[in-house]
Formats: C-alpha cells, sequence, structure tokens
C-alpha cells in the first residue's frame, strides 16, 4: 500500500451493544486511522479496513440530477427483443470495408439510425415536458450514455437525422474518445432530444436505464445473444438484442 493511499485508510471497529431502552442488540461503528490498528483490536471486535475515496467532479455533478430524476420521473420499461443477425451480418461487412477509412462501424450506430426512424414515428416521444405543455422537437438530437474514468457523461450526438451510418459511427467515436480524455464541451453535453443507455459492455439481459430530464423516454441497450428462434417450421439460431 503507498504512503498515500496509508494516510486514507481508515479501521471501521463494530461492536455489538444492548440498547438500554429498546432492550436489543445495536451495532455501534468507531472509527479509526490506520496507525491506531493495534490499539483497537479486542475480543469481540469486528475490525474492518476502509478506504476512503473522494468522489470526482463528474461523479458530483452528476450524482444530484440522476437522483432527482430517477425520484420526480414515473419510470415504466418496456422489455422486448429485436432480431439482428442479418444486421449485424451486415455491420461486420461494413466496418470491414470503412476500416480503410479509420471508421470503426459499431451497433450503436444503427442503433440511433433506428431510434431517429423511430422517433419521427412517434414524435409525442422526442419531446420535452414543460409545466403543463409537452414540447415536440423538429430536430434529432441523440444522447449516449458514455462510461469515462472520471464517472458517467452523455455526449449528444446533433441532427442524427441527416447523417448516414458512417458519419454517424465517426462522430460517435469522435466523442467518446474526448469524453475519455475529458475533453467534451458544454455544447457537447447539452441540447439532447432523447438518449440511449447501453450496457452491452457488462452483459445482462434488461435493466431500467434513467430518464434524462427533460426528456421523457430513454432506450436501453443489453448485450446480445444467440437464441433459438421458431420460424414456423423449425427452430433455428437468431441474434437477438435485448431492449429495454
Amino acid at each position: 500500500i503507498s504512503d498515500k493511499m496509508e494516510k486514507t485508510r481508515t479501521i471501521a471497529v463494530q461492536r455489538s451493544v444492548r440498547h438500554p431502552f429498546y432492550k436489543k442488540i445495536i451495532r455501534r461503528t468507531s472509527t479509526f486511522h490506520a496507525h491506531d490498528e493495534k490499539n483497537v483490536s479486542k475480543a469481540g471486535d469486528t475490525v474492518k479496513i476502509v478506504e476512503t475515496r473522494p468522489l470526482s467532479r463528474i461523479q458530483r455533478l452528476s450524482g444530484p440530477p440522476l437522483s432527482r430524476n430517477c425520484v420526480t420521473i414515473p419510470h415504466v420499461t418496456q422489455f422486448d427483443e429485436a432480431d439482428i443477425t442479418d444486421l449485424e451480418a451486415f455491420r461486420r461487412t461494413l466496418s470491414e470495408e470503412s476500416a480503410r477509412e479509420g471508421v470503426k462501424v459499431t451497433l450503436l450506430a444503427f442503433v440511433v439510425k433506428a431510434c431517429v426512424a423511430a422517433l419521427k414515428r412517434f414524435p409525442e416521444v422526442n419531446a420535452s415536458l414543460e409545466g403543463d405543455h409537452l414540447v415536440l422537437k423538429r430536430y434529432f438530437n441523440v444522447g449516449f450514455a458514455a462510461d469515462t474514468p472520471g464517472g458517467l457523461v452523455v455526449p449528444v450526438l446533433r441532427n442524427a437525422d441527416q447523417k448516414g451510418i458512417l458519419e454517424i459511427a465517426r462522430e460517435l467515436a469522435a466523442l467518446a474518445a474526448r469524453a475519455r480524455e475529458g475533453k467534451l464541451a458544454p455544447a457537447d453535453i447539452s441540447g439532447g432530444t432523447f438518449s440511449i443507455s447501453s450496457l452491452g459492455g457488462i452483459g445482462g439481459t434488461a435493466f431500467t436505464p434513467i430518464i434524462n430530464a427533460p426528456e421523457v423516454a430513454i432506450l436501453g441497450v443489453s448485450r446480445s445473444a444467440l437464441r433459438p428462434v421458431w420460424n414456423g417450421k423449425a427452430f433455428e439460431p437468431r441474434l437477438m438484442l435485448p431492449l429495454s
């Protein structure tokens, strides 16, 4: 353990104590600095070494609004699956061809394009709630949650309806890179009309993403997996993408 970490280590000692009024066992926790470890180990004590780390700037700023949105916005989640077998085959071919141009085509680019088509069909979802009014947006700025060393950020891809798959893929990669480097400008994380949260990297089959106010909806994408699907005559393996 480094000297810097040693200074931040504390020892939490839990003692079982019978409360004089409630007549039941409660746990009392005392905290000591790491250098006092030899003084706190006594019979019946549970000694735990803990490390205290300050929250990053992004975590401090994003925590309160995420908590507020989770509590104040009613969340109703519909779970479904999309068959992306043919789409994935096309994506792989396109990605190999575009690699010469330095563009990596990910599934997210197609998800953004599909979201734009859905938002055009259901304009009430591409909107914001302001008081007693639903403000329908006639532009399509799609945010996507990006996990960075400092915490979660939501860069915004602007005018997604006016761009093709390759341009979307190129801009998504550029925004994600700036997010990881901590170089996003205020304009890069504002003005979104709809958001996408993808947990495909950690697996799982479904989840409930938190709506990014003042937006009124969000799409959650989990990890795709091969599943047996009945085609009317027999089961065949299909690549299914869980959506929330």
